[in-house]
């Protein structure tokens, strides 16, 4: 009965597991972030290259 009670009151590995889940947490809330924001960048990349093409062709 006491090995049981040990085993439930045992706490030795319970800081291991809060910071592997808070450190899943930022990796998934960076990931999705980082998904977000790729559709913004690639209208900022679209917008430069229209420029840079519209400049091209008057400097022609």
């Amino acid at each position: 009965m006491n090995t049981l009670y040990n085993l439930w009151n045992d706490e030795q590995g319970q800081d291991l597991i809060e910071y592997t889940l808070l450190m899943a947490f930022v990796a998934l809330a960076s990931a999705a972030l980082f998904l977000g924001a790729g559709g913004s960048i690639k209208g900022i990349w679209s917008s430069t290259n229209s420029q840079l093409t519209a400049a091209n062709t008057s400097a022609s």
